[in-house]
């Protein structure tokens, strides 16, 4: 019997990304008749154990753990995990499971994706493509100047799409998406060059949000039912509102784009959310 050759220079085999993290949304409602069951000692005793989970400083937590409460019947409490180990953010899961709240405590929804740096995020020999396309002079100083300030930010962008840090804002959204494949609109069908141009329109739409809104693209292709989450922190409620009407119109979004439920919530920290919730 014939055996594959062995492939050279492939990576161990591991859960854990070699770069960037992988990401949990998910969703609890609060079962009010379970909870009614609990005695005093059990639902005080149960708070302080949920509590504790919850300390996004805990020895054991996820490198990113923001709690929030959520908008509407569909759900109460929300929680955003990240980490480049998912044991990490599967044991959170199991221990609140586990936890004497968590009989009270039902998932109602969850998105599973890991960071990623976009194929449409350009280079910066194609941002410097771009820049002359659009009737930029490569011999000119600001030509000169806009190039060597975007490689000087490029790899802090990445980062920050790979490991982000979570904006000190007050209110979030989060809905996954995917880019059509119908007959006469099919995403996968465009040449990349049609595609990356459609993005670098949807990107410049963005840009004009710095400082009101701050987005994070996570990839779920092959992960969940969706191919990409998208979660908006927002600095107050109406940028969120306008980011995702404004953004609507560009090709991309108009053409393309199918989006799944959206999920609002307000960020707490962990005491406070229990409050919210009454538990």
């Amino acid at each position: 019997m014939n055996h594959p050759a062995p492939q050279r220079d492939l990576p161990p085999p591991s859960a854990i990304l070699r770069e960037g993290w992988h990401c949990l949304h998910i969703y609890y409602q609060v079962n009010q008749a379970h909870y009614a069951r609990l005695t005093d000692s059990q639902r005080a005793s149960g708070r302080e154990e949920l509590l504790e989970l919850l300390r996004p400083d805990a020895p054991e937590a996820p490198v990113r753990l923001q709690t929030s409460v959520v908008a509407g019947h569909r759900a109460d409490l929300s929680l955003m995990l990240m980490d480049a180990d998912p044991f990490k953010i599967e044991r959170l899961r199991q221990k609140i499971r586990a936890s004497t709240l968590g009989v009270a405590l039902d998932p109602t929804y969850s998105f599973v994706s890991i960071t990623e740096v976009s194929e449409y995020v350009p280079t910066v020999e194609q941002f410097a493509e771009r820049l002359i396309r659009e009737g930029g002079n490569p011999e000119e100083p600001a030509f000169q100047a806009r190039v060597n300030g975007y490689r000087q930010r490029l790899p802090m962008m990445n980062q920050q799409r790979l490991c982000p840090d979570f904006p000190a804002w007050p209110v979030m959204c989060f809905y996954p998406m995917n880019k059509a494949r119908l007959p006469l609109a099919n995403w996968y069908e465009e040449p990349f060059s049609v595609r990356s141009a459609l993005m670098a329109e949807h990107a410049t739409s963005g840009i004009a949000f710095a400082g009101k809104v701050s987005q994070l693209i996570t990839a779920s292709t092959g992960l969940d039912d969706w191919e990409w989450g998208v979660t908006l922190w927002g600095r107050t409620p109406e940028y969120l509102k306008e980011i995702v009407y404004t953004m609507r119109f560009d090709h991309a979004s108009a053409h393309y784009a199918e989006f799944g439920p959206f999920y609002t919530s307000y960020i707490l920290d962990p005491k406070d959310a229990l409050d919210h919730i009454r538990l």
